[in-house]
């Protein structure tokens, strides 16, 4: 067995993993809860997530180039920083995504069989799982139709949502109360809201987990970053935009699944099954790309013996195959145990410690290392702590506890024993 990664994927390959991660679960449970926060402000919370994921994505593709190898934080935080602090990034990054994951198949399981959800999100979390050991390839080439269908039904929201909008929801965003601009937590909630929304944004992490799968690092992961965010940011105000027009902020607020509210609202009732369709098809395709950045940052640690050994183990097709089937397994596990709506919250907040680790090692790169300014990095720290404390204590209680448990399990683990080779 080969002990290292096949360079296949080109550009718009990673672009395309890239969206696969950021087009999924958010765009289709994260609008309610940031309308209840943000209110008519709801646009403003987008952009200022979008502020967030572009300084994270120039820290992350910098040290991507300088680190062209699978990890993302935790190489890059171990290298530039600590160990402890790559160990902080690392354990983030899988109790975060893996609780994405989950939430991703119980989104999926919701839309696919709402009477028995769990049986439909563990058959979906297992096809992927499938995918993921037969190869990126496989992998890039799903995430290309499945991109392309999310992305079709979305235009179809923001079309009817923008056309045909409520009366009521028009008059209260040309004429908003007191109240409803002040949001319930007045700039508070607009900051919450976007520490949301940006669990939305998040997915570009997924690129740089491919370093050692790509041709040419330095070139394919700067454009595929930079591509995938601009098209999910455009995207995203198109969304928000379209669902504040066509059910107003105080409607957004109370809609478990608003996408599907506005095409109804808009007299266009059979266009409802392909929006859930839709939906369904997002949360595959998150979870197939999610999946993939799981058992590549599990390959790194493994490699480093902070995870089990055999973890680093790479099948004859190229694949991380004990990582993949290990990640799978614990997905199921979550999925089983916590529904999609705390997994999102647990997610949420471990994505933002992450990019704080990353940022924070990004100012330890050197001037001729850099293609971003420095001040960047510094942005994009001070706004992930700020968001990750202004969510509700409970996540942030629970996001605390999980990464400390695992923290102290990897360290115990790694401890006396030196790293594995290749």
């Amino acid at each position: 067995m080969s002990s290292s990664l096949q360079r296949r994927l080109g550009t718009a390959d990673a672009t395309v993993l890239g969206l696969a991660a950021m087009l999924g679960t958010g765009v289709f449970a994260v609008w309610a809860p940031a309308a209840a926060a943000a209110g008519p402000w709801l646009l403003l919370a987008v952009l200022l997530a979008a502020i967030v994921a572009t300084c994270n994505a120039a820290s992350t593709a910098d040290l991507a180039v300088a680190h062209p190898e699978s990890g993302g934080g935790y190489v890059y935080g171990r290298e530039r920083l600590a160990p402890g602090a790559g160990r902080l990034a690392g354990v983030a990054f899988l109790v975060g995504k893996t609780s994405s994951a989950a939430a991703a198949a119980g989104v999926f399981g919701s839309y696919v069989l709402p009477s028995q959800p769990l049986p439909a999100a563990v058959l979906v979390i297992v096809a992927a799982t499938v995918l993921n050991i037969s190869g990126v390839r496989w992998t890039a080439r799903g995430a290309y139709a499945l991109v392309g269908g999310t992305l079709a039904v979305l235009m179809v929201v923001v079309v009817i949502g923008l056309l045909g909008p409520d009366p009521a929801a028009v008059s209260a965003l040309a004429n908003p109360d007191a109240e409803a601009v002040r949001g319930p937590g007045g700039g508070v909630g607009v900051l919450t809201a976007a520490a949301l929304v940006f669990f939305a944004f998040a997915g570009y992490a997924r690129i740089a987990t491919l370093g050692e799968e790509v041709r040419d690092p330095r070139r394919t992961i700067r454009r595929a970053v930079a591509l995938a965010l601009g098209i999910t940011l455009l995207t995203y105000l198109l969304v928000a935009a379209a669902l504040l027009v066509g059910l107003g902020p105080d409607r957004l607020a109370t809609e478990a699944t608003p996408l599907v509210t506005v095409v109804d609202a808009g007299e266009t009732g059979a266009l409802g099954v392909l929006v859930r369709a839709g939906a369904a098809v997002a949360a595959g395709s998150a979870l197939l790309s999610v999946l993939v950045g799981l058992s590549r940052t599990a390959l790194a640690m493994a490699r480093r013996r902070e995870l089990p050994g055999g973890l680093a183990a790479i099948s004859s097709r190229g694949t991380p195959w004990r990582a993949d089937l290990t990640g799978g397994l614990v997905t199921i596990g979550v999925a089983a145990l916590a529904g999609p709506v705390a997994a999102i919250a647990l997610s949420a907040c471990s994505v933002l410690i992450y990019y704080a680790v990353i940022n924070l090692a990004a100012l330890r790169l050197s001037p001729d290392e850099r293609s971003w300014p420095r001040w960047t990095s510094g942005l994009g720290l001070l706004l992930c702590v700020g968001l990750a404390v202004l969510l509700p204590t409970r996540q942030v209680v629970i996001t605390a506890v999980a990464l400390a448990v695992a923290w102290t399990l990897c360290t115990l683990l790694g401890r006396g024993r030196a790293p594995a080779s290749g």
